[in-house]
């Protein structure tokens, strides 16, 4: 229940557009409700010719009387003139209730789907590195996507069910009670009525626990189908290159194969409620028609009214039908809203002072004063101390796995030191603001990220309004203008996914230009020409001495000649 609420709370901003659905509810209802009643004199006067009338000692208010009066005034053909032309009226307006209820309850669930997806994905955007390193990206993506898909049925459907199945029996149930008051229907009939249409709910709870279960184990699964698929698209050249095409079309069979006999299991489950409630309901009717029609054989019971007692009860099966398929589509949503809820509910490890303050332009030095890290319950680095002063050049050697990357890491807070501090011109980094911190640092690695976007826009990543003069001349000092100039649109040209379209000395020289076009003053190197051929190091190597001058660098390499 608690996770229902907090899914509810996303549609508490739209509860402007989910009123105006929750009247055109009411208006659909209402039009249903009287097109049913007009079955009393449809019958009673029209069919057998006889005239509505009110049981001896039943008072009516005088606006039903003048309509009774009225009614039975009229021959039958006048009647039933005036009857087809009123029904044909009251189904076109409760059509058109019925089309905008359902417009505005659709954009109430889109809206809903479309903050549930900007809240996850600003929350992702907000994580530290440690949460990336341990959750897969196509684990991430399926909360966005296929999760997100989920909840959108339970708002589009659920909801909507939540609100106008409610009305609907509402006005049903009005109608059988007022036919009971003004034409005499037995308490018993109603009283029959009543101790028999709950036996349709019970089965529906039992099942919709377990859908749960599965649900949530249906949405694991699909996250390890997208897994499989990023990873396997993304490193499709490594896939061919060992010949793996068997095994890894293997491994998605499987885990497709799992995700079919979870949805089947669902399925199971969700298709059994409807022939449930529909031979329970078609039950009750029978005891119901039965019990009713000794009393119109006996001359106690008006046919006209009966016909519209039968027809409310008949109305009141669709509403409870959909009313217990609501409590199987929102245990699958509470599933998949669990899992979103996880991710929204991750506690931040780089957390920003209330109190952070601007970063003032870097002018005297780095220090790392007795600085430790680690990852969970191992430690990388242990007590290190050291100082980099402004303008120069601080070079980390070593093998893999010693802690070069992290330690850089932690200047621009992708990780919080465990213990000790690290400082920048004299005050501790976590007492500025991350923008301001990271605004001043620069950074080109040996996995070169590029965007599915236009050079210049990768060149000038982070800065909404580029001079394209900056973007070019940035360009230039990388030795990248020259290739650029090339492409088909020159700075306009799309690089494609990861830049598949470019080299890697040519990707490489472009973040080299978006390092230059930010014009930070500490700049990181981390292993920049370490995957290139020596021709590339060579014009990657005079660009990176050009983007050197005037900055403090921190620069990591495995070989000392780099």
């Amino acid at each position: 229940m608690k996770e229902y609420i907090r899914l509810i709370k996303f549609v508490v901003p739209h509860v402007w557009v989910l009123a105006l659905a929750t009247l055109c509810m009411i208006g659909t209802s209402a039009f249903s409700g009287v097109s049913i009643s007009m079955i009393i004199p449809l019958i009673d006067n029209v069919i057998t010719g006889k005239k509505m009338t009110i049981p001896a000692g039943v008072v009516v208010p005088d606006q039903i009387r003048s309509v009774i009066d009225l009614v039975n005034s009229m021959s039958p053909m006048d009647l039933l003139n005036w009857m087809t032309i009123l029904v044909m009226i009251f189904w076109l307006f409760r059509n058109l209730f019925e089309y905008f209820q359902t417009y505005l309850m659709s954009d109430v669930s889109q809206r809903v789907i479309r903050d549930v997806k900007n809240t996850i994905y600003d929350k992702l955007l907000s994580l530290p590195m440690d949460f990336y390193s341990k959750n897969p990206t196509g684990k991430l993506m399926s909360r966005i996507t296929n999760d997100a898909a989920v909840i959108r049925d339970c708002i589009s459907t659920g909801l909507t069910d939540m609100l106008y199945q409610p009305i609907q029996l509402i006005v049903y149930i009005g109608l059988v009670f007022t036919v009971k008051v003004y034409f005499s229907i037995s308490w018993g009939l109603i009283l029959i009525s009543m101790i028999l249409f709950p036996l349709v709910i019970y089965p529906v709870v039992k099942i919709g626990k377990r859908l749960k279960s599965i649900s949530r184990q249906s949405q694991e699964s699909m996250a390890d189908i997208t897994t499989t698929l990023h990873e396997t698209i993304s490193g499709i050249r490594m896939v061919k290159a060992f010949s793996m095409e068997s095994r890894e079309s293997e491994r998605f069979k499987n885990q497709n194969q799992q995700f079919y006999r979870l949805a089947m299991k669902s399925v199971k489950r969700v298709s059994v409620v409807s022939p449930i409630t529909e031979f329970t309901g078609m039950f009750c009717i029978a005891v119901i028609l039965w019990v009713a029609g000794k009393e119109i054989v006996s001359g106690a019971l008006s046919a006209g009214a009966f016909v519209t007692f039968l027809a409310s009860i008949l109305s009141l099966m669709k509403p409870i039908k959909r009313l217990t398929n609501v409590y199987s589509i929102n245990q699958q949503a509470l599933a998949a809203a669990s899992r979103i809820f996880e991710v929204l509910d991750t506690k931040n490890t780089v957390v920003e002072k209330v109190s952070a303050g601007e970063l003032p332009k870097f002018k005297n030095s780095v220090k790392f004063n007795n600085v430790s890290f680690g990852y969970d319950d191992k430690m990388v680095l242990n007590g290190i101390s050291l100082e980099v002063k402004a303008g120069e050049i601080a070079a980390f050697v070593g093998p893999s796995g010693v802690g070069k990357t992290t330690l850089v890491n932690l200047l621009p807070r992708f990780y919080d030191v465990t213990k000790g501090e690290l400082t920048i011109d004299g005050v501790d980094i976590r007492d500025y603001a991350l923008k301001s911190l990271r605004s001043q640092i620069s950074i080109v690695t040996q996995e070169t990220i590029l965007f599915n976007e236009t050079v210049a826009y990768n060149i000038s990543y982070g800065n909404n309004n580029p001079d394209m003069k900056d973007i070019t001349r940035a360009a230039q000092i990388a030795n990248a203008h020259s290739f650029i100039m090339k492409m088909p649109q020159g700075y306009e040209t799309i690089v494609g996914e990861r830049g598949f379209r470019l080299s890697g000395g040519e990707k490489q020289r472009l973040s080299i230009a978006r390092a230059v076009f930010k014009n930070s003053p500490i700049l990181i190197l981390d292993e920049a020409t370490s995957q290139l051929d020596t021709e590339s190091e060579v014009l990657v190597q005079e660009a990176i001495d050009r983007m050197m001058k005037g900055r403090t660098v921190f620069a990591i390499a495995h070989r000392l000649s780099t």
